[in-house]
Parts: structure tokens; sequence; C-alpha cells
């Protein structure tokens, strides 16, 4: 599951981008203050960039530009300042693409998932494994000794995060928070429908009850492969 982090000023744009990303399953992460965006963007250490040139305090191009001398990640530049001269400078600066506002939101998510494959294209193929669990990221699969079930959205986001902490005690909160970050209220009897969704598909594969356990009162893991 790959995190993508908006520079974006204006909320309206920020917002539509925020929800889109979310609906086709991405994390997502963006500022509200620029001072010290450059600072905020690396260390949130995003997977992808999407970039607007027309900021409050510093523009965009330069923000490229620092970012590319400390970071491979791909920049995307989605602006309205969409003439020759301006692409060019933020090709010359860095920038992986450039995108004009306003966008098609299907042509924007091909050119993420592009600029995904191209930087990540191994960790693309590999699938998420704990205790013989098999979690296939592209094709929203988890597969136990041979059975395999598709997952939901929310599954698939839930198990990721588990996977990739795995031995180690996920937060409610920040389960709820780190997947569901959208202006939708998501109460706490929705991350546990969630859950136990997610538990009936991998009894359905033949996953134990003991693979993902809840700590009461702390939040949710999976069995690490060293506690077998």
């Amino acid at each position: 599951m790959f995190t993508i982090y908006i520079v974006e000023d204006d909320k309206a744009m920020r917002d539509e981008l925020l929800l889109l990303l979310q609906r086709n399953g991405y994390l997502t992460k963006s500022s509200t203050n620029f001072a010290n965006i450059v600072t905020d963007v690396l260390a949130a250490t995003p997977d992808l960039l999407l970039l607007d040139l027309t900021l409050p305090t510093i523009d965009g191009q330069l923000v490229c530009e620092q970012i590319r001398k400390l970071s491979s990640m791909p920049i995307i530049v989605v602006t309205s300042r969409d003439d020759n001269m301006n692409e060019l400078l933020a090709l010359n600066h860095g920038a992986d693409d450039f995108i004009a506002k306003p966008y098609d939101p299907q042509i924007l998510l091909a050119h993420i998932a592009a600029a995904l494959r191209r930087a990540y294209a191994e960790r693309l193929e590999a699938p998420l494994v704990c205790n013989n669990v098999s979690l296939d990221l592209l094709r929203s699969e988890v597969s136990f000794n041979g059975k395999c079930a598709q997952l939901t959205k929310n599954e698939l986001r839930i198990l990721a995060l588990l996977i990739k902490n795995n031995g180690r005690i996920v937060s409610r909160a920040n389960l709820q928070n780190d997947l569901w970050q959208s202006d939708e209220f998501i109460d706490d009897n929705t991350l546990t429908v969630n859950v136990n969704r997610l538990r009936t598909t991998l009894a359905s594969i033949g996953v134990s009850d003991d693979f993902l356990l809840t700590r009461r009162g702390l939040g949710y893991m999976v069995q690490g492969d060293d506690k077998q």
C-alpha cells in the first residue's frame, strides 16, 4: 500500500485529491502550513508527492528542486501553471511528470500508477507474508495453504498495516487515522465491523482464529513469524 503526500494550498482541490486517492486504495498525507513544507514532506516519508507550483510561502519549483536533492521519490507536478516554461523548469528540477489543471481524475490516477510502477517494481511484485498468510496488494487477494479470497478495500488496508507491523500492536486510533483520513466521521464500531469481516474472510480460507488478535484496550496485531 502506497502513501501519497499532497502539497496543494487550495482546500477544495486538496480535499478532492484526498478523497480520490483514498477511494482508490492509497494512504494520504497533506499539509495546510507550507512554511516548512520540504522538511514536512521528507519527515512523512511518502512514496510519491503530488505538488502544486503556486504556494503561499514558497514557489513549488523550489520545493521540487530541494526535495529532489534529498529524495528519489516520484514527484508529479499538478498545477494550473501549464505553460511550456513551467513544465520545462519542473522537469529540470527533478519532477517525474507534469499534469495540468483541470485534470481528468482517471488520467491522473493512471499517471500515479505508472510512476509507482517505475519506482517500486520490486515492491509491487512482492506479496506481504506472515505465517504463511500471503497478501497480494495488486490483486487485493489473500491466500493461505493454496486457498485464496478476495478482500474489500478496507480489509486490504487493515491486513496490510497489521502484517507490516507483524508481532506488534497497532492501536485502534492508528488504524482509524492512518487508513480512513477523510472528511467522513468513522466511529469506533465501524472499525470493529471491518476487522470482524476480515476475520471471517481469513477463516474462509482456513486461517486460524489466533492469527489476528485483539489486545483489549490497546488494538490489534497479527502473530509474527517468530510467534508460532
